[in-house]
């Protein structure tokens, strides 16, 4: 397989950065080929703004979703967000890895997804009629190939569980998994999360690594998080509500859009 790894950590010697290489060379150990793009060492820029657009003259109000459309179809992104659409392009899994900040990703990377995934590539794609609201949810450009996220949080497993008072963890990590990955028609494998990472011992990150050395193995065959399909008949179009009957009638909010049990983590 040919692997992205999306990194955003601003220290070249932090544990993200050392699970990223453990990644890194169990993949390539495994016969994969593998690029990195290592936001901060690259400086990315991660505030859309009229840089972005060119061929916008002076004076002319920036509309963000209609200048990404009308550069994307010109063929006129810049060359930094370019780049990083052909490599999308090349890969057949994408992965992001980031410690978890205020219950998100940082800023440069939501920069680096504000930025690349541009309308006519990631989104705005597809027929929108009374059949269908566009290639989205399991459907478009990335359709096909796998992604996945590598997380590091500084709090305890138990914080994030069902009942723990940071959230769930798949809850906290909806956002990106489904609303970002699965969008543009990414296989969402289930997240690889190390927790306390600030405590860590030399035994305790031996262990972690280990565990992300067999994920790493298993990219290929991980089954992926069974989101529901937008246009495969669960929901109605073009209100896109979930069908009367279906789902968990004891669940609501993001377990709905699961068609059955998720893989476990």
């Amino acid at each position: 397989m040919k692997i992205l790894l999306v990194f955003a950590h601003p220290e070249p010697g932090s544990l993200n950065a050392a699970l990223r290489d453990v990644a890194v060379q169990e993949l390539e150990a495994q016969g994969h080929q593998v690029r990195v793009s290592d936001l901060y060492a690259e400086g990315w820029k991660s505030e859309v703004d009229r840089a972005d657009f060119p061929a916008l003259t002076p004076g002319e109000r920036l509309i963000a979703v209609a200048a990404s459309k009308t550069a994307f179809e010109a063929d006129a992104l810049t060359e930094d967000v370019k780049a990083e659409i052909e490599k999308l392009l090349w890969a057949d899994a994408l992965i992001l890895q980031f410690p978890l900040w205020w219950f998100g990703m940082p800023a440069i990377l939501k920069g680096w997804v504000d930025r690349v995934f541009a309308y006519g590539f990631a989104y705005g794609v597809g027929e929108h009629s009374d059949r269908r609201w566009g290639d989205r949810y399991g459907e478009g450009t990335l359709a096909g190939k796998r992604a996945m996220l590598i997380v590091t949080a500084g709090g305890w497993e138990e914080h994030y569980s069902a009942r723990g008072v940071n959230g769930p963890i798949d809850d906290l990590l909806f956002p990106i998994n489904h609303g970002i990955l699965y969008y543009p028609g990414y296989e969402v494998l289930p997240p690889f999360v190390a927790y306390r990472v600030d405590r860590l011992s030399e035994a305790g990150f031996e262990t972690v690594a280990e565990g992300l050395r067999e994920r790493m193995r298993t990219l290929a065959t991980t089954p992926p998080i069974p989101y529901r399909q937008q246009n495969g008949g669960d929901y109605l179009i073009p209100s896109m509500q979930l069908r009367p009957g279906l789902g968990d009638p004891e669940a609501g909010g993001f377990a709905l859009h699961l068609n059955g049990a998720v893989a476990a983590g």
